[in-house]
């Protein structure tokens, strides 16, 4: 009987060897599962990055160079990222259709798995701007007055106070932004596109670029009203001060020439 009681198990012996089977098991996906899941990422990088190279071989070598480098007929992408990338294919805007002062927004020719593609090998030419993230640019709960002060700061100079666009020097211009995503504007404002300035998180963190992007959406909504009337394009009180110049005054000469015409007419008679 002695011999028997000795060789009986504690209660709690099998929920030991079931706690260590659980802590062998887990170490074991600690040391294979990360390392495993890292190498798949590492091949579809890899992967994108070479179906990238073989797209840009085609469709953007001839002008920004072999590797990149850049050429006289395009600068180099070497440090763009891939914020700049989807920035331009996705808007038609590259490949450019013929040179000019400023590449106009056309139909896009890629789709989004092809220019995230084209995105992975000029990133891998060189670090630059990364695509945002849905969260990033979601303008929800963002402060839309303090992003209509900085919007008339830092972009009414060029694409006036509603972000109706306007006219710069050299045949060059500010595209309207009535209809672009948030996706775009926030990478217009990360990388600086033709002739506009870029605004990195080190000069206009996150948030601010919600607060604009959330501005921009307001004012070209279709709940916004004007209370002033007729916009004018949103051009501001010179335009519509001129506006009323030019039509009101030159309404009165047309009624002071009719007057006159039908006067000496009834003198005449």
């Amino acid at each position: 009987m002695k011999k028997l009681s000795a060789r009986r198990r504690h209660p709690l012996a099998a929920v030991v060897v079931l706690l260590l089977a659980l802590a062998a098991t887990g170490g074991l996906y600690a040391a294979f599962a990360p390392a495993g899941k890292a190498q798949a990422d590492e091949t579809a990088q890899s992967l994108a990055i070479d179906e990238g190279k073989k797209l840009y071989s085609v469709g953007c070598a001839s002008c920004h160079g072999t590797g990149g480098q850049g050429t006289t007929d395009g600068p180099s992408l070497v440090g763009v990222g891939s914020a700049a990338v989807d920035f331009q294919v996705a808007t038609g805007r590259m490949p450019a259709q013929q040179p000019g002062a400023q590449v106009p927004k056309k139909p896009v020719i890629y789709n989004q798995a092809e220019i995230d593609q084209l995105a992975a090998y000029i990133s891998s030419l060189g670090a630059g701007p990364i695509t945002p993230t849905k969260s990033q640019v979601d303008p929800s709960g963002a402060d839309v007055a303090k992003g209509g002060d900085l919007f008339r700061t830092n972009c009414a100079q060029c694409h006036n106070f509603t972000g109706e666009g306007g006219a710069l020097t050299h045949g060059k211009y500010a595209p309207s932004l009535e209809g672009v995503s948030p996706k775009h504007i926030y990478e217009a404002m990360q990388t600086g596109p033709q002739s506009m300035p870029s605004f990195p998180d080190s000069t206009m963190p996150e948030q601010e670029k919600k607060d604009i992007i959330a501005y921009i959406k307001t004012v070209n909504g279709g709940d916004s009203a004007s209370p002033g009337g007729l916009s004018l394009g949103g051009l501001g009180p010179v335009s519509e001060g001129l506006f009323g110049w030019i039509f009101g005054l030159g309404g009165l000469v047309a009624i002071a020439v009719w007057v006159a015409a039908h006067t000496a007419k009834a003198k005449k008679s």
